[in-house]
C-alpha cells in the first residue's frame, strides 16, 4: 500500500493527540483551516471519516482509533530519534603544530597509533616553522624545538611548557652504505663515504655540533670534516641517507622511526648531546581537556 502525504499524517496525529484542531494549528504553526484540509486529504485517501464531527467533543471514528496508535508511536519514534542525534556530542577537534621535518619524519608516521587510541578526536596536523598563534589559529598543541631558556621563557602564566626530550646526533647511514663502504670496521672507513651535513641545528644554536666536532669527539683524523652534502633542513639530509647518498650526523629523534625500521643503521659512536629540546607547549586553561591530555600522555610516552 502507499503511503499518504506525510504533511496529512502529521495533521491526523497532532489533531487526534490534542483532541483540538486548534491547538494541532497551534503546534505545526499553521491555520486551523490548514489543519482541517490535510485531515480531509487523508480522509479522502483512505475512504472513511476519521473524526466524529457532529458530537460537542472532537472524537475519533473506529476507522480513526484503529490508525491513531501506530501513527502516533510512529511519530514518537521520529522524534526519539532526532532527540537521540541532537545529545550526540561533536567530535573534539585537536590542531597540532611542529615543524615540518618533525612533522615528516617522526609524527606522521606515528600518528595513527594516535587516532586508533582516540577515534573521537578530530586530529589534524600543520608543519610549519614559524610559531603559530594558540589564539588567532586555534592551535591546541605545539611542538616547538630549541635552547630551553628561549622555549621556557614563553611560558608567563598563560602557557603550559613541558620538556619532552634532547636531541642528540649520531652516524647514520643506510644498510646498503655500511656494508659497502665497509663502515661496520670502524670511522676512519668514513674517509670514503660522502659526508652529509645537517643545518638545521646550526640555524638555531651556532655552536650545535657538526661533523668536525663529532670526528673530534671520536679521534677520528685524516677526514675532511668540509667535503659531502649540504643541506639546511633535516628532513632532505636524513631522507638522502636513506637513499644511499652518504653518512649523515643525523638527528636521533628525527631519525628513529627509520633506525626502527631499518631504513638507517648507525654503524658507530659516539652520540653527542646538542642542549637542545623538544617542548609540548599548550594553553594552560586547555591543558587537561581530553583530546590535549590524552596527546600528551601519548607523546610523553613516546619521547620522554
Amino acid at each position: 500500500m502507499r503511503l499518504p502525504p506525510m504533511n496529512a499524517l502529521r495533521a491526523f496525529e497532532a489533531v487526534a493527540r490534542h483532541a483540538s484542531f486548534k491547538h494541532a494549528a497551534d503546534e505545526l504553526s499553521v491555520t486551523p483551516a490548514a489543519i482541517s484540509h490535510q485531515i480531509k486529504v487523508l480522509e479522502d485517501f483512505l475512504g472513511t471519516p476519521l473524526f466524529d464531527r457532529k458530537s460537542r467533543a472532537l472524537e475519533l471514528t473506529p476507522a480513526g482509533s484503529r490508525c491513531y496508535p501506530g501513527i502516533h508511536a510512529g511519530f514518537e519514534a521520529i522524534r526519539s530519534a532526532l532527540a537521540r542525534a541532537a545529545l550526540v556530542e561533536p567530535q573534539s577537534k585537536l590542531l597540532i603544530t611542529a615543524g615540518p621535518a618533525f612533522v615528516g619524519r617522526w609524527l606522521a608516521p606515528r600518528l595513527h597509533e594516535f587516532v586508533a587510541l582516540n577515534p573521537d578526536v578530530d586530529t589534524r596536523i600543520d608543519a610549519s616553522l614559524s610559531f603559530s598563534s594558540f589564539e588567532a589559529d586555534e592551535v591546541d598543541v605545539a611542538i616547538r624545538f630549541g635552547d630551553p631558556r628561549r622555549i621556557e621563557n614563553l611560558d608567563r602564566g598563560e602557557l603550559s611548557v613541558e620538556r619532552l626530550v634532547e636531541d642528540s646526533v649520531l652516524p647514520l647511514c643506510s644498510p646498503d652504505v655500511l656494508a659497502r663502504a665497509g663502515l661496520d670496521e670502524g670511522p676512519q672507513g668514513l674517509a670514503s663515504v660522502p659526508l652529509i651535513h645537517d643545518g638545521s641545528l646550526s640555524k638555531i644554536d651556532p655552536q650545535a655540533p657538526g661533523w668536525a666536532d663529532w670526528l673530534a669527539a671520536a679521534g677520528v683524523r685524516d677526514v675532511d670534516a668540509t667535503r659531502g652534502l649540504r643541506f639546511e633542513i633535516a628532513d632532505h639530509a636524513l631522507q638522502a641517507a636513506c637513499d644511499g647518498a652518504g653518512i649523515v650526523l643525523g638527528r636521533r629523534v628525527l631519525a628513529t622511526p627509520d633506525m626502527e625500521r631499518g631504513r638507517l643503521v648507525t654503524p658507530f659512536g659516539p652520540e653527542l648531546r646538542t642542549g637542545l629540546w623538544f617542548h609540548l607547549v599548550c594553553r594552560l586553561a586547555g591543558r587537561d581537556s581530553p583530546p590535549v591530555a590524552a596527546f600528551r600522555t601519548w607523546v610523553r610516552d613516546l619521547l620522554s
